[in-house]
């Protein structure tokens, strides 16, 4: 067939891979560059050069098992990380991190405060009691009437529970009270977030994660065409007519829609079908300032409560999530100078440090996504055409891949998608390097 693939994440990439080499393809991307959130920017600074990566950063091979077994195939190159997560609240002026108790207790007062040591305590608490939720298949209870329904302390709910959610899914503090607690129980228990001990192993690309996308798209790299925005899809009985922003329409026999949820609604139109308009509507998204700086009055006061996630918790209203990754930390950079990248905290970033700035768009969950999420099988090979994304799962990048491999064996049937693909590429022995304990959620 010739399929025309909409967008160049890691949805669309994978999709790609698997799809190229028994298909032509042709993959449109409206950005200058291919990766999605996967976007490593080279840094010339005072005579040294960095990769920095300011989307996607952090996976483990635990629960982001295709995607490892992709970057194992390919040779891509991965080393540990160290992962932790900071509290900034500058209402009441608490600073801590959270991986030791040094960086617990940075601020030394709080060894004799009973309210931090509550905090402490309904951490515990959380880690041990939320699991009863995965008993019952109710997708309505709220975070924020979880929180409410067991008492939890303020301390708690406004100094970790909701900041870190927030930082997690990038949104704000007030939307994430109203994602579904059992998605984020589930998620957590996953991801060994209840754990206190043998959390997942996380891990970043070796040289910033633009290596993979190099290595991924090495074998169909002259099927891709970059600056494309994609202005309409047309479906008729014989043919799929895609016409570009600059006017020029082309033919095939199948599109793949591996955008985010709401511009493929956008791009069909009044073309959408009854069951793709409810559908894809389920998934709304929320648009994030991304800059990457090296101004560190954005980290705690205190060194000793830097982590790898820092969240700023600001007076007033927090409309958005402000918070700062210690790029340094993540990816191991030796450099005289703090890489940092930001979201949604322009006001607070010295301008002159910024090195770049970037948009990115986070899906939000709401108590109605699990159902749709169940019905993918109902927008895959029909109308010749099919949806893949990271928010059909959880919103990352291991999502965004088990997506694009269901639109795959719905085009190719029963076919081992690993043994296609293994036909091209070569089986990386070393793609794995010594490692250490750590623990974080990947940006993407």
């Amino acid at each position: 067939m010739k399929i025309a693939i909409i967008g160049g994440g890691i949805s669309g990439l994978t999709a790609a891979y698997f799809l190229h080499h028994q298909h032509e393809i042709t993959l449109y991307e409206a950005n200058q560059y291919i990766g999605g959130h996967t976007n490593t920017i080279e840094v010339e600074i005072e005579g040294e050069q960095h990769a920095v990566d300011t989307g996607f950063i952090v996976f483990n091979n635990q629960t982001y098992p295709h995607f490892t077994r992709i970057l194992n195939e390919l040779g891509v190159k991965s080393q540990s990380t160290a992962m932790s997560f900071s509290m900034k609240c500058d209402r009441t002026g608490l600073e801590y991190r959270g991986a030791d108790l040094n960086g617990f207790f940075a601020q030394r007062r709080n060894l004799i405060n009973p309210r931090f040591y509550r905090l402490l305590a309904d951490i515990l608490r959380f880690n041990r009691q939320s699991v009863e939720l995965l008993q019952s298949d109710n997708d309505q209870l709220t975070v924020g009437e979880y929180l409410t329904a067991h008492s939890y302390s303020q301390e708690f709910i406004e100094q970790y529970f909701l900041p870190m959610g927030s930082a997690i899914w990038s949104c704000p503090v007030g939307t994430f009270e109203h994602f579904p607690v059992r998605f984020i129980v589930e998620f957590y228990l996953n991801h060994g977030i209840l754990a206190i001990r043998d959390r997942p192993e996380w891990r970043v690309i070796r040289g910033g994660s633009k290596q993979y996308v190099k290595a991924l798209t090495a074998g169909f790299s002259k099927s891709i065409r970059l600056n494309s925005p994609v202005n309409s899809v047309k479906r008729s009985e014989r043919q799929v007519d895609v016409t570009l922003r600059d006017g020029s329409v082309e033919q095939y026999d199948h599109v793949i829609f591996a955008c985010h949820s709401d511009q493929a609604l956008r791009v069909l139109g009044n073309q959408a079908s009854p069951v793709e308009q409810e559908l894809l509507s389920a998934f709304p998204y929320e648009k994030n300032i991304a800059q990457l700086h090296t101004d560190t009055s954005v980290l705690p006061v205190s060194q000793r409560a830097w982590a790898c996630w820092n969240y700023f918790m600001p007076r007033g209203l927090n409309r958005k999530a402000t918070v700062t990754y210690q790029m340094n930390l993540l990816q191991g950079i030796q450099s005289k100078h703090v890489f940092c990248v930001t979201l949604n905290g322009k006001e607070r970033v010295d301008p002159t440090k910024v090195i770049r700035e970037i948009e990115y768009a986070h899906p939000i969950f709401t108590s109605e996504r699990a159902a749709a999420q169940h019905r993918q099988a109902e927008v895959i090979n029909q109308n010749s055409t099919s949806f893949c994304g990271a928010y059909w799962g959880n919103g990352f990048h291991e999502d965004g891949v088990n997506s694009a491999m269901a639109v795959c064996h719905g085009l190719m049937g029963k076919t081992d998608l690993w043994k296609v693909a293994s036909t091209q590429a070569g089986f990386g022995t070393d793609a794995m390097l010594p490692s250490s304990t750590a623990f974080a959620i990947e940006s993407s």
